[in-house]
Formats: C-alpha cells, sequence, structure tokens
C-alpha cells in the first residue's frame, strides 16, 4: 500500500491535534513551549504511527484473504497493543534523561502514558483498515465488472450466435416433431443440443458452476461430438469425488474440450485421445489430449480462448493460476479447482 502522502500530512496533523487536547496540562503555554510540545508529540506519533503501519503491513501480508480478516483483526489488535506499550516505555528513557520531572520511569506513568497512546493507536489502525476496505470494495466491483465481460465474451465464442433462445428452443422442438418416432438417435441429438444451449443460457450470468454441473455439460457435448468423431475420439475421466464439490468458470472445460477436437488430428488409426482428472488433492483439473496439429482446413490458433480463460480465473482469484504445457506429444491445460469464496 502506498501511503507516502498520508504518512506526511497524517503525522503532523495527528501529532498537532494531540498538542492541542493536552493544552489544558500547562497553566502558561507559551509559543516556545508549544513547539517543544508539539516537537515531542511529533516524536511519540512518529515512531508509534510507522512501527504500527509495519505491523498492520505484516499482518496483510500474511492473512490476505476475505475469510482470514477476523484473523487479522485479532492479531493486529493484540499486537498493536503491545507493541505500543514497548515502545511507549522505551521511547520515554530519552525524554526521562531530559526532563525527568516530566517523564518518569514509575508503573503509573507508564501506564498512563501507554494509555493515552492506544487511543491514536486505534485511530491510525482504524484508519488504514477502512481506505484497504473501500479500495477491496472498488476492486471486488471492478473484478465483478470485467468477469461478467469475460462471461459474455466466452458466450459468444461457444455459441457463435446471437439467436433468441425462444426462437431456437421452438425451432429445435419442431425438428424434433419432424422426425419419425422410430429415429432414436436423431432425437436424442437434438435434445442433447438443446441441452447444450439451455446450460449456456443458465450459467451467462454466474461467475463459477460446481465441477460436477460442468463435466455433466461436457458429457453432452462430447456425445454430440462422438456422432461425427465415432471410434476416432477416446475420452477417460477419472474425476474423485472429492473434486466434484469444487467449482471452476462456466463453459471453461468445454472451451479446453472444444480446442483439442478443433486443432488436432482425428483418425481411426490414430485417436484423439481425451483425458479429464482430477485426484482431488492438487487442487486442479487437467484437461490432456494428444497433440497432433491441423496442417490445413481450420484455421490455426490464436489462443483468444485460452487468453480469455485465464483472465476469467484471474477475476476470479484463482488460489493458483492456469497453466499450459507441451510434453511427450501432450497438450495439457490444468484449471485450478475454486472454492465457494470463490463462487461468490
Amino acid at each position: 500500500m502506498n501511503d507516502r502522502r498520508l504518512r506526511l500530512l497524517g503525522i503532523p496533523i495527528l501529532s498537532l491535534i494531540i498538542t492541542l487536547l493536552t493544552a489544558a496540562e500547562h497553566s502558561m503555554w507559551t509559543v516556545p513551549l508549544f513547539f517543544v510540545d508539539w516537537g515531542i508529540s511529533l516524536y511519540f506519533t512518529s515512531a508509534l504511527w510507522i512501527g504500527n503501519r509495519a505491523l498492520w503491513d505484516w499482518l496483510l501480508r500474511r492473512f490476505p484473504n476475505v475469510d482470514q480478516t477476523s484473523r487479522r483483526l485479532w492479531a493486529l489488535a493484540g499486537l498493536s497493543v503491545l507493541f505500543t506499550s514497548v515502545a511507549t516505555a522505551l521511547l520515554r528513557v530519552p525524554l526521562h534523561w531530559l526532563l525527568p520531572r516530566f517523564f518518569s520511569l514509575n508503573w503509573q506513568a507508564q501506564l498512563s502514558a501507554t494509555f493515552f497512546n492506544l487511543f491514536p493507536t486505534l485511530a491510525v489502525q482504524t484508519l488504514y483498515e477502512t481506505i484497504y476496505f473501500f479500495r477491496q470494495w472498488e476492486q471486488n466491483v471492478r473484478r465483478a465488472e470485467q468477469l461478467q465481460s469475460a462471461g459474455v465474451q466466452s458466450q459468444l465464442e461457444a455459441l457463435q450466435s446471437q439467436l433468441d433462445p425462444h426462437f431456437l428452443f421452438n425451432t429445435l422442438n419442431t425438428l424434433s416433431a419432424l422426425i419419425e418416432p422410430g429415429n432414436k438417435p436423431a432425437q436424442q441429438f437434438v435434445e442433447q443440443l438443446a441441452d447444450i444451449y439451455r446450460y449456456v443460457l443458465l450459467t451467462r450470468d454466474k461467475p463459477t458452476v460446481p465441477l460436477t454441473v460442468e463435466l455433466a455439460f461436457v458429457d453432452t457435448y462430447l456425445a454430440l461430438q462422438k456422432v461425427r468423431f465415432r471410434d476416432k475420439l477416446r475420452v477417460t475421466v477419472a474425476v474423485a469425488p472429492a473434486a466434484l464439490t469444487t467449482h471452476v468458470a462456466p463453459l471453461s472445460v468445454q472451451l479446453l474440450v472444444e480446442n483439442a477436437l478443433k486443432h488436432n488430428v482425428a483418425s481411426r488409426d490414430s485417436p484423439l485421445e481425451l483425458h479429464l482428472t482430477a485426484d482431488g488433492e492438487s487442487n486442479y483439473l487437467t484437461v490432456e489430449n494428444t497433440l497432433r496439429l491441423r496442417t490445413a482446413g481450420l484455421a490455426p490458433s490464436t489462443g483468444m480462448g485460452l487468453a480469455n480463460v485465464r483472465h476469467r480465473y484471474e477475476l476470479l482469484q484463482a488460489p493458483h493460476p492456469v497453466t499450459v504445457s507441451t510434453e511427450n506429444g501432450w497438450f495439457r491445460v490444468q484449471l485450478p479447482l475454486l472454492s465457494m469464496s470463490n463462487a461468490e
């Protein structure tokens, strides 16, 4: 946190306020005495402000998450009291040598001075927490807007269409009615196509969805693709039950599966292998496929889909980044699994 201007202005102002509040202790307050008092107040204020500010910054780096706020505040309260007590005692020692009449080192005087210094300490720590809270609030609002924008972009990439949903569903229902009753595969294909579009519509305003829901959608998507690829595509899904309760960004897994099908060659002699795995301990969902890039036909990959996925997970404050690697003829993407706090 860059608070240089706050310190340059806040320390002199706070020390001046303390000086004015303690003016009643003097029966006669001359100009030289005023500057002496202000200097002493500035001495204490500077040391306690900078020390408590460093303590606050250290605790913020140690407990940065929202769910750790309570622990950070309790630790801040206890350590601030401890630091202020010790610092007050040490700061009074040189003043006792210079002005022993006014800065006694007995326990009563030390306790009274510590109690007095706790009030400006509380004010400074409250100020920093308030500034931090509003900055976090602004960042969350900005991140929510960016996440919504990224989600819309992802939906557009997935659908490649802006058809009215009612029109599409009515058309699919009409198409299903035109199919002969005995043609079960065709009816199932149309129903699965409707399920895919329905999922996109239901998740368009959600930052995350449970992994089990996204995998069910991917299973429907792959069922449609297998009608075209048949035995040219081999899919393995091995996800631990513990991982199914975590969350992912909607359509992120489907986009990785789509990229694998779009940019790689699949044939009967060399089927495209596609693996989706999560062991429940690594906090990642791994999507990997055999790497045999198409040399003709489709346009080369621009990387925009992966960039969009990375950006969405950054906005969701994922605990780990999205990783992409190529090794031994396999293309691998690891999506961090998100907790409920990321889903809010």
